[in-house]
């Protein structure tokens, strides 16, 4: 990969891959800390990495480097046993992009991380499970308990009224 190709590459998808960490952290310091490794990374690989495969390069790489983050922090923070029940909303509300965006947050980091791949950044499952680690398999398993979470979540708040 050239210069010339790396800061094309920073210019076409560094918004995704910023927009895809943030969406899965939520603290915009560290989803930028985290694009920020990635590109670092990958500008010490810029020998070895084709411009053609740098999409899918940057994400997986993104993506394992958020996950080490989220391993740092549970260290420090106890994890909280993931349960259905806090899914349900507390109250109405008619505004369906911030419902589904809450919705979204409730989810365990690897369902949501799969769902933002898939129905906001459109990877195939393949491409999916090349950049998390997961098969084809676990990754269609993660989408649609997500996406039935998800669903859930929408039932008890009512927005079809």
């Amino acid at each position: 990969m050239t210069v010339r190709e790396y800061n094309k590459s920073v210019r076409d998808y560094g918004d995704h891959v910023y927009r895809f960490i943030y969406r899965s952290l939520k603290d915009s310091g560290r989803a930028a800390d985290v694009v920020q490794d990635t590109y670092e990374k990958l500008w010490r690989s810029v020998a070895e990495v084709e411009y053609e495969c740098v999409k899918q390069w940057l994400f997986t790489t993104a993506y394992n480097r958020m996950i080490d983050v989220i391993r740092k922090d549970s260290r420090l923070v106890p994890v909280e046993y993931y349960d259905d029940s806090s899914l349900y909303a507390e109250e109405n509300r008619s505004d369906l992009n911030e419902i589904l965006h809450k919705a979204l947050e409730k989810l365990p980091p690897a369902m949501r991380s799969v769902i933002l791949l898939r129905d906001y950044e459109g990877y195939s499952y393949k491409e999916i499970g090349d950049i998390t680690g997961l098969t084809e398999a676990q990754v269609k398993i993660n989408i649609f308990r997500g996406r039935a979470a998800m669903r859930n979540y929408l039932v008890k708040t009512a927005v079809w009224q």
